[in-house]
């Protein structure tokens, strides 16, 4: 019984991936047969495309990166994984946890340096023009 525990562990690496891509592919599917089915019943083609902006904007909306945000989630998730390993695993630990948040610390740099929004980015125009 004890050799089925690493071939499971092996093996949860692939299944999960793989049920995650056949859930999206199932999910795409449906989505797809569902206007299909919807414009067949619709003659006017501007109905038929605003059934499908209707069915996109279910969809996440594009909108840009909070390097802000995204970068203190990744530094306190660094200083967790560095007082894990103070605590119980050890300096290897301590590196990755020093490793990941460091690399949080250059997505919040990158959030300064890069704006997000639109009024950010016009500031960021004016400033520089002001210089010149």
């Amino acid at each position: 019984m004890k050799e089925f525990i690493p071939i499971l562990g092996m093996l949860t690496g692939i299944i999960i991936p793989i049920s995650v891509f056949v859930w999206l592919y199932l999910v795409d599917k449906n989505k797809h047969e569902t206007m299909i089915k919807m414009a067949k019943n619709i003659d006017d083609p501007e109905e038929i495309k605003k059934l499908i902006r209707t069915l996109n904007s279910g969809d996440k909306p594009q909108t840009p990166l909070d390097y802000r945000r995204s970068g203190v989630i990744t530094l306190f998730v660094g200083i967790g994984l560095f007082l894990f390993g103070v605590f119980f695993l050890g300096s290897i630990f301590q590196g990755v946890g020093a490793l990941v948040a460091t690399i949080g610390i250059g997505q919040i740099i990158a959030g300064y340096l890069y704006p997000r929004e639109s009024e950010e980015i016009s500031e960021a125009v004016e400033d520089f023009e002001e210089r010149e």
